[in-house]
């Protein structure tokens, strides 16, 4: 197996970041977003999201490549939240593998990535928002040293669905 490598996202990966976050939307999500949102997903519109988001500098993402080959992304930046402090809370606004990347080590690899980024920028804390029936997520970032914050916020993706927050000092 290569050695991994993170590089930052251009235009140009539009279609490689689409069918990472489709593939892994519908493997990650099956049983929790209902089947008719997750058989709509379309890599041509993803593309042209990632697209139009590459292009107008509206996210920060890192691709992560084993050789010549894309295996996942994390987009990262201030927290968004309203209820948190910008200039020092950073946020992982996604991890995203392909499906057949995972539990290898990689997502920690980018994980570990994007919050040395984050922690060379200023910030002190990282947010990260996960779905509170993701199970396998919540697993993962508690194993990263993530903690439940008490916030939690309620999204509609074809059924409600509760996202909760979690931080870590760094």
């Amino acid at each position: 197996m290569s050695k991994l490598s993170v590089r930052l996202a251009t235009v140009q990966d539009a279609r490689k970041l689409a069918v990472i976050h489709v593939d892994s939307w519908r493997a990650a999500y099956t049983g929790l977003v209902p089947d008719k949102k997750l058989a709509s997903l379309s890599y041509a519109k993803r593309e042209k999201s990632f697209r139009d988001s590459l292009a107008h500098g509206r996210e920060e993402t890192w691709i992560a490549e084993q050789g010549d080959e894309p295996v996942g992304f994390a987009t990262i930046g201030p927290c968004r939240d309203e209820d948190t402090a910008p200039s020092v809370i950073g946020e992982i606004w996604a991890i995203y593998l392909l499906p057949e990347k995972w539990r290898k080590g990689i997502g920690a690899d980018l994980c570990r990535h994007a919050e040395g980024l984050l922690a060379n920028r200023g910030f002190v804390c990282i947010n990260i928002w996960v779905f509170r029936e993701n199970r396998s997520a919540r697993i993962f970032y508690e194993h990263m040293g993530y903690e439940p914050d008490g916030a939690q916020r309620e999204l509609n993706i074809g059924k409600p669905l509760t996202a909760v927050r979690y931080e870590k000092r760094i």
